[in-house]
C-alpha cells in the first residue's frame, strides 16, 4: 500500500464513519478499486481507531462528565439511593447505565456472528444491497415526528432496541450512525439525545471491535497504518461537526439519494471490479 492509498482510505473512513453513508461501504468500495484483493480488516480496524479518537476529542466534555457520575451513581447506590433518585441526582449516571445496556447485544452480536460478518466483507453484492437498503432506513426519517424524549424518558427497552440495531449495522453497507439515529428518532428521542447517544455507545462497540483484532496485530504496524490513523480522525472530527449541524437542520434524509446512488453504482460495477 502506498502512502497516497492510506491517505485516500483514511480520508474516506473519516468521512463516511460518521455521516450515514456507511464507511465500511466505501472501504470495500476502495480496497477493489485500489486492487486489495487480500483481507483488509486489520487495516479498516486501524482506521476505526482513528476515528475513535476523533470521538474522544468531539465528546471531551460529555465523556468527563461520564466518568464522574458513573463513580458518584456507584457511589450514591452503595450508601442505599434507589436508582431513579440516584438517576436525578447524577444525570449523566443514566446514560453510563444506557450505553452499558446498549452495548451488550451488540458485543453479543460481534462475538457471536463474527465470523458471519467477516465474510460478508468482501462481498460487493451484498454491500450494495444493503446500501440500498440503508437508504430506505434513511428515507424513513422523514416520516418520523420530532420527538421530544430527553435522556431521562428513554426506557431500557430503547436502549437495547438501539443497541440491536448498532450490532445489525456491522454488516457493511448499513450506516452505523444511519441506523442507531434513526433509531433513537423513532422512538421518540429528541435530536439532540439521539445524535449524541447514537455516537457514545460507539466508543465501546469501536473498541470491542479492536480487541477482537488484536491477533492479527501480528502482521505488523507501518507508516501507511499511521497516516491512515491520523487522516481519519481529523476527517472523522470534521464528519461530526457537520452531521451535527444537518441533524439540527432535520436533513438526516438528505443522504439517502447518495447511498441509493452508491448502491447502484456498486451493483452495476461488480462484476468489473471482482
Amino acid at each position: 500500500m502506498t502512502i497516497f492509498e492510506a491517505f485516500l482510505l483514511g480520508l474516506v473512513q473519516g468521512l463516511t464513519e460518521f455521516l450515514p453513508v456507511s464507511s465500511s461501504a466505501h472501504l470495500i468500495f476502495f480496497q477493489h478499486l485500489l486492487g486489495f484483493k487480500e483481507s483488509m480488516l486489520f487495516y479498516d480496524i486501524v482506521l476505526h481507531l482513528g476515528t475513535l479518537a476523533a470521538l474522544f476529542v468531539f465528546f471531551a466534555k460529555d465523556l468527563a462528565h461520564l466518568v464522574r457520575d458513573s463513580i458518584y451513581g456507584i457511589f450514591y447506590l452503595l450508601r442505599g439511593k434507589s436508582w431513579k433518585s440516584t438517576f436525578e441526582i447524577v444525570p449523566y449516571f443514566r446514560w453510563a447505565v444506557g450505553i452499558i445496556v446498549a452495548s451488550v447485544p451488540t458485543g453479543l452480536m460481534g462475538i457471536f456472528l463474527k465470523d458471519w460478518f467477516e465474510a460478508m466483507f468482501g462481498s460487493l453484492e451484498v454491500t450494495g444491497i444493503t446500501l440500498i437498503l440503508n437508504s430506505a432506513i434513511l428515507w424513513l426519517t422523514l416520516y418520523f415526528r420530532d420527538g421530544n424524549k430527553k435522556m431521562e424518558r428513554v426506557r431500557i427497552t430503547d436502549f437495547l432496541i438501539i443497541g440491536i440495531l448498532q450490532g445489525i449495522s456491522i454488516v457493511p453497507g448499513i450506516s452505523r450512525s444511519g441506523a442507531t439515529i434513526a433509531g433513537g428518532l423513532f422512538l421518540g428521542m429528541e435530536r439532540e439525545t439521539a445524535f449524541r447517544f447514537s455516537f457514545l455507545i460507539a466508543i465501546p462497540a469501536i473498541l470491542g471491535a479492536g480487541l477482537l483484532e488484536i491477533p492479527d496485530a501480528a502482521t505488523g504496524l507501518g507508516l501507511t497504518h499511521g497516516i491512515g490513523f491520523l487522516v481519519s480522525a481529523v476527517s472523522g472530527l470534521f464528519a461530526l461537526f457537520l452531521l451535527r449541524r444537518m441533524m439540527r437542520q432535520g436533513k438526516l434524509q438528505a443522504f439517502a439519494l447518495y447511498t441509493l446512488l452508491f448502491g447502484i453504482l456498486i451493483l452495476s460495477l461488480t462484476q468489473w471490479l471482482e
